[in-house]
């Protein structure tokens, strides 16, 4: 099943674009479609590769940054930007 995901994410830092970025950064690494912009990063691919990565990701957002907002909406299909 292919899966859509629009995150956002807000670490509770005063500075926050790197940590940001570093996120984004991460995501692209696991191989799903990902296409950042300044409101939101979409993430793209198999439901069980997406979900996983969204958790490696949480995980480790968590343990190295402290306390964070993560939000997502997840919609099953590709809503891949054509």
């Amino acid at each position: 099943m292919y899966l859509s995901v629009q995150l956002s994410y807000y670490p509770l830092a005063d500075d926050f674009k790197p940590v940001v970025k570093e996120v984004v950064k991460r995501l692209e690494a696991t191989g799903l479609e990902v296409h950042p912009n300044r409101m939101s990063t979409q993430v793209f691919g198999e439901f069980d590769a997406v979900m996983a990565a969204l958790s490696e990701v949480m995980k480790w957002s968590f343990e190295t940054h402290g306390k964070a907002v993560f939000t997502a909406n997840f919609l099953e299909g590709d809503r891949r930007p054509r």
